[in-house]
């Protein structure tokens, strides 16, 4: 990487460049802070029922149906390894480089602006403050856009912009445009870009990787997963403002009297004429009247509301694959295991095609960030990601499958570690203890000097001691 610059002109094409991309992000911008404002349960909804004042618009409750449609899929995307075929030490680099990224966590990140926006980015580069880690970053799609190949869907360029953030709406100060050969870091002066920082790392590829939610051929921006709910929240939160109203207006049913004028309702205690207020609430008003009658309207039945919300929760779960019971359908008892896993086979099945095309993904980035590091290239469509199982199995249930693998030669010890999702540093610790244990159980039947370099028991020269004789393996 060099040294900053004095800011500098860009040159035609690289300018023309920013602004095209600049253009098509603004145009977006709408869009990104609709799908923002639904999964936060921020939106604004367009109509709120009939002759409803602007007063009532606290009474606005929107059930947050796309938070649980994005996030009920997020929570069972996890990345388990990358593995390369035949060559153990780039596996164990990708899983370093995973982990010194702290990306079990970035990943949700990413995962969820993937779901919410429909496209998310994730880019890679150098680390000057440790070359051996290149940096992973996840960016917004808020504020990142990118030309794809539609060849192969590589991202031939792509623009970060930064904005204020506690200024928004105001137009970004700074951006960075990534090439296959350089990074530009840019500024702006005068209400034009000018080059601040240049990056020549001639890697042949665009260090930009753009993930998409829902793709299809031809489509580079993916849809977002709340597309098929947020007409049906919007009709349930007009329904559930419509209800509020309604609880208002009926919490005390309507009450009426006959043969009675407004001064004789007499309060009992004071024996003086009764307020309005005490008029409606109190039911023990009494008056002088003989001829009075008292009486009181039906309570309003506002079970048609229930009904409307329940109908319209049956169509999202339809449309989305999500069980009823995700959208407050509960039953009295809990199901069973085979009617869970049935229940969910939709939402699983969902799972594991998002796995397979974010896999690809997730591949690219780990094939770039190789390159950074060694120089040299590592086939991408090589390069395995695993995931963790998006079923929902016990613990126990996993833990006696796995048994019975093993106990018929199916499994190793250490597939059984991959099949409890285990990470690769708990295997390592698991490894530890595994030769702690054998150390310990074949000390004493070891001579003196029948330890290895490692200080581990070497059985095959060390023998046993006189007149004892060592315990068969495990």
């Amino acid at each position: 990487m060099t040294g900053p610059l004095t800011a500098s002109r860009l040159s035609d094409d690289d300018a023309g460049l920013v602004r095209s991309l600049a253009y098509r992000l603004a145009r977006l911008r709408g869009t990104h802070r609709e799908w923002d404002d639904y999964y936060r349960g921020a939106q604004r909804l367009q109509s709120i029922g009939i002759a409803v004042p602007p007063q009532l618009r606290p009474f606005i409750f929107p059930l947050n149906w796309p938070r649980v449609t994005v996030d009920t899929i997020v929570q069972r995307q996890r990345v388990r390894s990358f593995s390369m075929p035949d060559d153990e030490t780039a596996s164990r680099m990708l899983r370093e480089i995973w982990e010194a990224n702290n990306m079990e966590s970035q990943q949700v990140l990413n995962h969820t602006e993937t779901r919410v926006q429909g496209h998310g980015f994730v880019a890679v580069g150098a680390n000057p403050r440790d070359p051996d880690h290149p940096l992973i970053t996840v960016e917004s799609a808020r504020n990142m856009i990118a030309r794809v190949d539609p060849r192969d869907g590589r991202v031939e360029c792509a623009l970060r912009v930064y904005a204020d953030q506690f200024a928004p709406g105001l137009a970004p100060e700074y951006a960075t445009l990534y090439t296959p050969d350089y990074t530009l870091w840019l500024a702006k002066e005068h209400g034009r870009w000018t080059l601040t920082d240049r990056d020549d790392h001639h890697l042949g590829r665009t260090p930009v990787v753009q993930f998409l939610n829902r793709p299809r051929v031809g489509d580079w921006l993916g849809e977002s997963e709340m597309a098929d709910v947020i007409r049906p929240t919007d009709m349930a939160a007009r329904a559930v403002l419509d209800m509020q109203i309604a609880m208002e207006t009926h919490a005390v049913p309507g009450k009426w009297a006959i043969g009675v004028s407004d001064n004789q309702m007499i309060d009992p205690d004071t024996g003086r004429p009764a307020t309005k207020i005490q008029q409606y609430f109190n039911s023990f008003t009494t008056t002088k009247n003989k001829d009075a009658r008292f009486g009181q309207f039906a309570a309003s039945d506002l079970t048609n509301f229930k009904t409307v919300i329940d109908m319209l929760s049956e169509q999202v779960s339809a449309v989305t694959g999500l069980p009823m019971r995700y959208f407050g359908q509960n039953t009295s008892n809990p199901a069973a295991e085979g009617a869970i896993r049935a229940d969910e086979m939709r939402l699983v099945k969902n799972c594991e095609m998002k796995n397979a095309v974010d896999g690809d993904s997730w591949s690219r980035v780990m094939a770039i960030a190789y390159r950074i590091r060694t120089g040299r290239d590592l086939n991408e469509n090589l390069v395995r990601c695993d995931w963790d199982d998006p079923n929902t199995p016990t613990y126990a249930q996993k833990s006696d499958a796995i048994q019975k693998l093993i106990a018929a030669g199916v499994l190793s010890r250490e597939g059984a570690w991959d099949e409890l999702g285990w990470s690769e540093a708990r295997k390592d610790k698991e490894r530890e203890y595994f030769r702690r244990q054998i150390a310990e159980t074949y000390a004493p039947y070891l001579k003196e000097d029948a330890y290895g370099p490692d200080g581990e028991p070497d059985l095959a020269t060390g023998g046993a001691q006189a007149g004892q004789t060592a315990p068969q393996a495990q």
